[in-house]
């Protein structure tokens, strides 16, 4: 029987379509080619008429999409003879950072706001060897440092403002247009710092221009409420929200998405964290998908903005999943906490508990 090829990351996939040369030794963990899951049960439950998908980004290998833009960014990093990398993070990128640098062989140090991470993601960061220095200030104010930081000190910044790590990130646009064999008419991200609605962008844009697909997609960015300045119009100084991945009020890629969302014909909008919390455990308990809250906002988003007919019926709409569910366990059982029941280790105790539900 005929094998296929070892898949070994997106690097070398798209090599012909990143900046990378021949002689690029390419540091990958496998990232990318994560699954396109068209969704069962939800639209017919809340949303009617419409083709919805969820990109599940939470399956690369560090449990979020950072691991596309890391990739490239640490290639490069170590292409330029760099011996560290820094970022400041709500967690993924520090997670990301740090397991890209662990396989590259050079140092990683991250800046987290104390008290404000997923445990998840910190418990990431700190086995794969980063150096975490906590921050008595929120992301906003760990990014500043970064930026300070890496005009005195011979460290790469690998944030999003890195412009490889955008790069990388267009790739899951290319996958997506693949799997479809067109482009979605809508595609749905939530936004904190913004660069992966504006990475996704340049993928849908590449493909288009030269002739793969005949169309792109409006871009929709849902922002947290307490983290929204998208929708304030402005920077936002202290922002709070329980999706922790999101909850940033002065985004790096500002300016990009603004133009996303001009060039796409697309919208920002908002979820309140009861919406998030509310999509994600629906996605988990009717489709059998576990995201981190962040990752729900754009489902939450995007049913609503169905329902409301700003999404017409009959429109292709991919929804952008960040991050796993397990990168912020404390949340979910929170949740769900009055679903755990304990009985007595007997056959009649759990006969009546499960009989008991199954009624």
């Amino acid at each position: 029987m005929p094998f296929r090829p070892r898949y070994t990351g997106l690097i070398e996939k798209y090599r012909d379509r990143l900046p990378v040369r021949d002689d690029t030794r390419v540091i990958s963990l496998g990232e990318g080619n994560t699954p396109l899951i068209r969704l069962n049960h939800i639209p017919g439950d809340l949303a009617r008429g419409i083709d919805l998908y969820v990109k599940y980004e939470g399956l690369n290998p560090t449990g979020s999409f950072k691991d596309r833009g890391m990739t490239l960014a640490v290639t490069k990093a170590i292409e330029e003879g760099s011996r560290a990398v820094i970022c400041a993070s709500t967690g993924n990128t520090s997670a990301s950072a740090a397991a890209y640098a662990a396989r590259a062989g050079i140092r990683a140090f991250v800046l987290i706001p104390e008290g404000k991470i997923a445990l998840g993601k910190l418990a990431q960061a700190m086995l794969h060897g980063a150096v975490v220095l906590q921050i008595r200030g929120n992301f906003d104010v760990g990014m500043r440092l970064v930026k300070e930081v890496a005009e005195q000190a011979p460290v790469t910044i690998v944030n999003s403002i890195n412009p490889f790590r955008l790069q990388g990130q267009k790739t899951a646009a290319f996958e997506i247009v693949e799997e479809l064999e067109c482009a979605p008419d809508y595609h749905c991200l939530p936004v904190g710092n913004a660069g992966n609605i504006s990475a996704h962008w340049l993928g849908y844009r590449e493909y288009f221009e030269h002739g793969i697909v005949n169309n792109r997609p409006v871009m929709v960015g849902y922002q947290a409420s307490g983290a929204a300045p998208f929708l304030r119009g402005a920077m936002v100084d202290h922002p709070e929200t329980v999706a922790t991945a999101i909850r940033i009020g002065h985004p790096q890629s500002w300016d990009k998405a603004w133009t996303v969302q001009k060039e796409s014909g697309g919208w920002f909008d908002e979820c309140s964290d009861e919406e998030i919390l509310a999509a994600q455990r629906l996605l988990a308990e009717r489709e059998g998908v576990f995201c981190e809250p962040a990752s729900a906002a754009s489902l939450a988003g995007a049913l609503r903005d169905a329902r409301a007919g700003r999404i017409p019926e009959g429109s292709k709409v991919v929804c952008t999943l960040t991050g796993h569910g397990l990168k912020d366990p404390d949340i979910v059982i929170s949740q769900c906490g009055e679903r755990l029941r304990t009985i007595p280790a007997e056959l009649d105790a759990v006969r009546r508990a499960i009989l008991d539900r199954l009624e």
